[in-house]
């Protein structure tokens, strides 16, 4: 879903240059794609985290990678941008997923791109 993400933003943001990239555990990580965003022409690096929410990986382990990754490009700076956080769209997007959770429960919907891949959006009870 990642890839589809960076897909979707690079089409409607019009960027040039936007790589998609994994804190930990995958690939791309932020190194190969900071790496991939230089030799491509970046002349700065921004790095945004498709997170809710600031916390740690946002304040320490995603500027430390992105050190990193700098360090093996002299004069490349780079910024971390704010994650999604409490930008006034979210009630939005809020609104809308749970209006078509509930479409689809009253069988007037199909399954949302989200939900597609999960067994998700259907009454549950603790049994």
């Amino acid at each position: 879903m990642l890839l589809e993400v960076v897909q979707m933003f690079q089409q409607r943001s019009g960027y040039a240059l936007v790589e998609p990239a994994h804190m930990e555990l995958a690939e791309p990580s932020i190194q190969t794609a900071f790496d991939r965003c230089v030799v491509r022409g970046a002349e700065l690096v921004v790095l945004h985290p498709y997170f809710l929410l600031p916390g740690k990986h946002w304040s320490r382990d995603i500027p430390d990678l992105a050190r990193q990754a700098a360090s093996r490009h002299p004069g490349v700076p780079f910024l971390v941008t704010a994650p999604l956080g409490l930008h006034p769209l979210m009630a939005e997007i809020m609104q809308q997923r749970i209006a078509r959770c509930l479409e689809r429960l009253q069988g007037h919907a199909d399954a949302c791109e989200v939900c597609q891949y999960a067994d998700a959006c259907h009454v549950r009870t603790a049994d």
